[in-house]
């Protein structure tokens, strides 16, 4: 197993008490973790069989029928126990599930290779439908949350992998997206907010999902394409005039991979930015000296898998798995899942 590969596999072990605060999204952890032993082509060369079972029974664990709908919790610790005398209640109105941890948790799955039998697809159907407001854009979870393009984004890929585009109002959702859109060529995370790398692909990739989408204009496409350009530094900053920092080279690389503009991106520079921000000890931190964690490790190796370096200081980290730059996911994973919830709905 290589040097990262155990660092994601300590993750999903333990994590110190520095990860405290983020107990409330422990499953988009997992996914992040899993996701690093993924691209490395490490799952099924060292884990063990019992510790792939134990995962996936921990994230079924986490789908919860409510009166809303159904979906993923973010994890145990948001859980709330009705007690042995309310066996009557279904479900309790404060655990509820959320947009995208269930992105996250199908995503998971997938790359465990579970065959998804355990999926509610009616459930998570009325779920998504439920949480859309009326500005076309989605609640993170029912009644409440946020709602941004973050949320936008993985319900369309859940719509685009469950086939259920007829749960939203899709229309609505895409005036939203275009609402968001500022006058630099970006997207923020509302209308009227800053533009952001994460959120522009957020839009761009909701955007390539969507079969009612019609695109970006040609003008509108080169005004993108310049803006993520311009966010190159050696690595890539995720707003103007901010420091690169390790997760844009993802996000703002698979951004210009949908718009087929990755060509314009400096390869080697951002590489080299990335190997900076390595830890000897396994991991990639956000940039150069910072502690590695989750996150950051996935979303380099994604970089480093979308615009590859022909340096030879990047032949340590391995033969990288090649990724889906809409989904997120290794094309391996994402070719598992989409025939997976096709059998599924075969027998519905």
């Amino acid at each position: 197993m290589t040097l990262h590969a155990s660092y994601a596999k300590r993750c999903l072990d333990a994590l110190n008490q520095h990860y405290v605060e983020l107990d409330t999204a422990r499953l988009v952890v997992a996914f992040y973790c899993l996701s690093s032993i993924d691209v490395l082509d490490q799952l099924g060369q060292r884990i063990k069989e019992k510790d792939k079972d134990q995962w996936k029974n921990w994230i079924w664990d986490q789908q919860i029928p409510t009166d809303y709908g159904t979906g993923f919790r973010p994890g145990p610790s948001v859980a709330v126990t009705l007690g042995e005398t309310n066996h009557s209640v279904k479900f309790h109105p404060y655990d509820l599930p959320h947009t995208i941890m269930t992105f996250s948790a199908i995503i998971s799955l997938a790359i465990l290779g579970d065959e998804l039998s355990r999926l509610d697809i009616g459930g998570i159907r009325k779920f998504i439908g439920g949480v859309q407001q009326p500005d076309g854009s989605f609640w993170t979870i029912p009644n409440f949350g946020e709602s941004d393009l973050r949320s936008t984004y993985s319900v369309f890929a859940l719509c685009s992998l469950l086939d259920c585009w007829d749960a939203i109002d899709a229309d609505q959702a895409l005036t939203f997206i275009r609402q968001c859109r500022t006058y630099e060529g970006g997207y923020g995370q509302r209308p009227h907010t800053e533009a952001q790398g994460g959120t522009t692909f957020c839009a761009l990739a909701s955007l390539a999902l969507c079969p009612r989408s019609p695109g970006l204009s040609e003008n509108e496409r080169k005004a993108t394409t310049r803006w993520l350009v311009e966010r190159q530094v050696g690595g890539f900053q995720g707003r103007t005039e901010k420091a690169a920092d390790a997760c844009y080279s993802f996000w703002c690389g698979a951004s210009l991979k949908i718009l087929n503009a990755d060509e314009f991106a400096d390869k080697e520079a951002n590489a080299s930015f990335l190997l900076t921000c390595q830890s000897k000890f396994g991991g990639f931190g956000k940039c150069p000296g910072e502690y590695p964690d989750p996150y950051h490790t996935y979303m380099s190796f994604a970089a480093l898998s979308l615009l590859p370096s022909q340096s030879s200081e990047t032949e340590s980290l391995g033969v990288l798995r090649p990724i889906d730059p809409i989904l997120n996911a290794t094309l391996k994973t994402a070719e598992h899942l989409r025939r997976a919830v096709h059998s599924i709905k075969r027998t519905l």
